[in-house]
């Protein structure tokens, strides 16, 4: 399936549907379509790094670094670049990938803009592929991040547009969406996708799937994230997901943005392997690796690799090895090309 063929016309109704599958035909469906594109036994890794923690002027209704809420988080200035390139090394020496840094900002200053590229630019060095999530930009910003040489660009849009007014009120969707527009018309891969178990209905999880999947070019990245649930935020309480109805919006994104990744990302130190399992077979073959996100928790390092060797599945290999395999293949055709003409 070429880009071309890719749909971004999905209606409300067909998503749904989906949503209403038999769970079984579902995961066929999505298992099918997913390899098509991806090999289904491996998992890129990112890692991802809290640069600027708390202090943040937004109010979503998740987020333990919002300062509306008493949340007894530690505030932290921007780290220092050294401390940043430390914990990318040590990323790439378990397995890592992509090396991701979050700041909590409703939008960073061009001064501190400039901080983050170096970050960026180091990170590169290490022969990792850089992310940041880094809020609202305008577009000279995303410029810039572009002439950085930035990868992926992080910026949910957290939940659908009808029931994103429940979640936060600092910032309209339309915000969301347009910085998304910079970053993509920049040549930058996207990093988008939502929270799920937010009180949010079935009809709200297809309408967020709708708007990423009819995004003039569907996001490279699509990261669903399971609600951390933070005592002290307005989301704390909110009723629990059924852990199917989370693997069957995975199966969905998987079917809808066939040659995305599809990341697990916050919320697995909530599931069992049983669970993180059937999001593989859905579809999902990207995740957070290491012992923090942000400012919750992550499964350790060596539960991800037990896991994924019970399964029979490994990691993706680094861009350094990707290269060199390429290399070595395009060498290998070109002899047996001389050899048998």
């Amino acid at each position: 399936m070429s880009d071309a063929n890719l749909r971004h016309d999905w209606s409300q109704e067909e998503i749904e549907a989906l949503l209403d599958m038999p769970f079984n035909d579902l995961m066929f469906r999505a298992q099918s379509v997913h390899r098509q594109h991806f090999d289904p036994n491996r998992v890129q890794v990112s890692t991802l790094l809290s640069i600027k923690t708390g202090s943040c002027s937004e109010d979503c209704g998740y987020c333990s670094q919002s300062h509306k809420y008493n949340t007894d988080l530690e505030k932290e200035k921007l780290l220092p670049v050294d401390e940043v390139i430390r914990a990318a090394a040590a990323a790439k020496e378990t397995g890592a990938t992509r090396f991701c840094m979050g700041a909590a900002w409703r939008n960073p200053t061009d001064k501190n803009l400039e901080r983050v590229i170096e970050m960026i630019q180091a990170v590169h060095d290490l022969g990792m592929e850089t992310c940041v999530t880094l809020g609202m930009l305008t577009q000279p910003q995303a410029e810039r991040l572009r002439e950085a040489g930035l990868d992926y660009y992080n910026h949910n849009l957290d939940t659908s547009p009808e029931y994103y007014g429940n979640v936060i009120t600092t910032r309209t969707y339309q915000d969301r969406l347009e910085t998304l527009e910079y970053v993509r018309d920049q040549g930058i891969n996207v990093c988008s996708g939502g929270i799920l178990g937010m009180d949010e209905s079935r009809k709200d999880r297809a309408s967020m799937l709708r708007e990423l999947a009819n995004l003039p070019k569907h996001p490279e990245s699509v990261p669903i994230n399971m609600l951390v649930q933070v005592e002290g935020t307005p989301m704390f309480g909110a009723d629990e997901l059924d852990p199917f109805e989370f693997v069957r919006s995975i199966a969905v994104a998987r079917i809808l943005m066939p040659k995305s990744y599809v990341r697990l990302s916050a919320g697995r130190t909530e599931m069992n392997d049983e669970m993180q399992a059937l999001c593989f077979m859905a579809g999902a073959n990207s995740m957070f690796y290491g012992e923090r996100l942000l400012t919750t928790d992550n499964p350790e390092a060596d539960n991800d690799k037990a896991l994924l060797e019970r399964l029979g599945m490994a990691f993706e290999e680094s861009i350094e090895l990707q290269a060199t395999e390429k290399e070595c293949s395009s060498k290998r055709e070109a002899r047996l090309a001389a050899e048998f003409g």
